[in-house]
């Protein structure tokens, strides 16, 4: 009991720090610590890791919000988008074998924290605030089908390809991307985790408290971090988280 509340916590934490510092989703760290060192079956762990999401997610966003660094309305239209494209991605990658997706998730982790270190988001706020509202509305559409379609091909590291789409494509300043990514994912990560519940049954009520509330402490520290650190500090750092990230899981696969 001591050592899974230990591998709960440890997972919990450094979801949390992943979901505030970069947007990143908790099935990312959660789903593969409960499977490899607590024997968890794949269903119950990504039910668990979405779950722990929720208040992660919408605690992270209310933060992000607090600092103004988020973008609602067209975060919104990349939500309702990302919904619908992901049962689509869903039903093309029930054609695909599982080990492909699963190295397009590990990998894009890894490289995606190389290029922050590298290639650092230095674009302001007012960059994107010159945009008109329609080209917004377009960007923001196709974004969410983009996003969408990908989540539900991979099967997880929607917030992943959300932070490399809205910096990379959409030229969102790094911490209104994350604010933003967070806020959607608190809806995505709520649908998925509803939908574990419903099909797999009540999940192990001592693990999911545990990563819950551990996750939940993560996040709010380190969403209160970012919003505090220079642009040129936070780029570095999530830079640093996300390339761990993809190593470690490189290694463990």
């Amino acid at each position: 009991m001591v050592f899974k509340l230990m591998i709960c916590i440890i997972a919990g934490l450094g979801a949390g720090i992943g979901t505030g510092l970069a947007g990143l989703s908790a099935a990312a760290v959660i789903s593969p610590m409960l499977i490899t060192f607590l024997g968890f079956p794949a269903y119950e762990a990504i039910g668990i890791a979405l779950a722990s999401d929720v208040l992660a997610s919408a605690a992270s966003a209310w933060t992000y919000y607090r600092n103004k660094n988020i973008d609602i309305k067209n975060g919104f239209l990349m939500l309702v988008t990302t919904l619908i494209l992901t049962m689509v991605g869903s039903k093309v990658a029930s054609y695909v074998p599982n080990t492909t997706m699963g190295n397009f998730s590990v990998y894009m982790t890894l490289l995606l924290g190389i290029k922050f270190i590298v290639r650092p988001v230095m674009t302001t706020r007012e960059a994107n605030e010159n945009k008109s509202r329609k080209k917004k509305i377009i960007q923001s559409l196709i974004a969410g089908c983009v996003i969408g379609f990908i989540c539900g091909f991979v099967g997880a590291g929607g917030g992943m390809m959300m932070l490399l789409i809205l910096t990379s494509v959409l030229g969102y300043e790094l911490k209104t991307a994350v604010g933003t990514s967070v806020f959607i994912m608190a809806f995505t990560a709520l649908t998925g985790a509803v939908s574990h519940v419903a099909i797999g049954g009540q999940p192990d009520l001592f693990a999911l408290a545990a990563c819950i509330l551990a996750t939940l402490a993560g996040a709010l520290a380190a969403a209160g971090f970012a919003n505090k650190a220079s642009t040129k500090t936070l780029n570095r750092i999530t830079g640093v988280v996300l390339a761990g990230l993809g190593l470690a899981m490189v290694i463990l696969k």
